[in-house]
């Protein structure tokens, strides 16, 4: 018989090597509402760095709208910051996509992507546990099962 052999080092799904995300920041989201990343503390995090330019990032974000609808029950949160996009051009397109999860400005926001960079290409999305670390980190186009296996295992933890 097969057995599967995880690399997780502990049960909140995080192997040792993994970093504290630092939610200490204040983010305008599309309606000009202020978001504190820290308020989802103690939520499974899917933090997507993305753009509207960015051609992988517009085929991942229905599958996030899934994740979010299936699993924000559970204690998912997904949060969509977008990292250039005039204020215009994202009411349009999140309305087009369908985003029914917060979307964040992140437009001239060098200090929250230091802050997970260097973000090497877009998209850059972060799983971040219960307990506030960088679990999982994916640049360019991840397929929703490979995001929803990971959310499973930190939702689970």
């Amino acid at each position: 018989s097969v057995v599967s052999v995880s690399a997780q080092v502990n049960n909140t799904g995080c192997s040792e090597t993994d970093r504290k995300a630092n939610l200490n920041f204040v983010l305008k989201d599309i309606n000009g509402n202020d978001v504190t990343l820290s308020d989802y503390r103690g939520k499974v995090i899917l933090l997507d760095f993305w753009a509207t330019w960015c051609a992988p990032c517009r085929i991942e974000i229905p599958g996030f709208i899934e994740l979010y609808d299936q699993y924000e029950k559970d204690g998912l949160e997904v949060l969509g910051i977008s990292v250039d996009d005039p204020i215009s051009t994202l009411l349009l397109y999140t309305e087009d996509m369908g985003m029914d999860y917060p979307v964040l400005i992140g437009d001239q926001r060098d200090d929250v992507k230091d802050a997970f960079g260097p973000l090497l290409g877009f998209p850059s999305t972060f799983l971040i546990n219960r307990e506030g670390m960088i679990c999982h980190q994916h640049t360019g186009f991840t397929p929703k099962e490979k995001f929803e296996q990971e959310i499973l295992e930190l939702l689970d933890s």
